[in-house]
């Protein structure tokens, strides 16, 4: 599989840190966020790995570069606008091929193992990784059903920002900036999804707030 790490957000929230770095170059013990999801990939053994580029994306691609310090071969998508979460996938799907793919968001931090991520089975459009409810979003997005399938109803679970999708997820899409959101919801609605609760660590880096308190604990 090949996985698209996204990268392009501005990260207005973790402001004035991101007038001059981008978000996943922030650092945690050392080393930068989008530098851990891509040892971690190629660890799992998916060494393709596209990022997608906006909000100071020059200085993304000189940290990565090729990919070859990380034994990986890295292509980026570089937008013109933001193209939000789901507008940037869907921009890339000629890099990503028509095979499924894996997702990381470029602002979190974890300890997940891609390694546990597969193929998606037939009839299933996507897999997402499910945590508890962070404090900022209490609400949740979808709640696990018996044979794992994702439903909008009962006791909901947060997405991580980490899933595998189906390049048929995105048919149809028009060129235009849109959130994942717009795709998932429906998808699980219609019983395409489904979903696996993590229990290791997760870290959202939204605020500037959750990052001081990221580095307290993991820095």
């Amino acid at each position: 599989m090949k996985a698209i790490i996204l990268a392009a957000g501005e990260g207005r929230r973790l402001q004035p840190l991101t007038h001059s770095i981008p978000k996943p170059l922030l650092q945690v013990g050392g080393k930068s966020l989008i530098e851990r999801h891509i040892e971690r990939l190629v660890a799992a053994g998916i060494s393709n790995v596209i990022v997608n580029l906006y909000h100071l994306g020059q200085e993304i691609e000189r940290v990565l570069g090729s990919g070859d310090k990380f034994g990986a071969e890295i292509t980026y998508s570089r937008e013109d606008q933001l193209m939000e979460t789901g507008g940037g996938i869907a921009a890339a799907l000629g890099l990503l091929g028509q095979d499924d793919f894996v997702v990381v968001n470029g602002d979190i931090y974890t300890d997940f193992d891609f390694g546990l991520l597969n193929l998606l089975p037939a009839g299933v459009m996507g897999h997402l990784v499910l945590v508890d409810n962070p404090s900022h979003h209490p609400e949740g997005d979808f709640a696990i059903e018996e044979g794992g399938l994702l439903a909008r109803t009962g006791a909901c679970l947060t997405y991580a920002g980490i899933s595998v999708l189906s390049f048929s997820l995105f048919s149809g899409c028009e060129s235009a900036p849109f959130p994942l959101r717009d795709l998932l919801l429906p998808g699980a609605e219609a019983g395409m999804l489904t979903g696996k609760h993590y229990q290791g660590f997760w870290s959202d880096v939204g605020t500037l707030q959750r990052y001081e308190e990221l580095k307290v604990e993991r820095g």
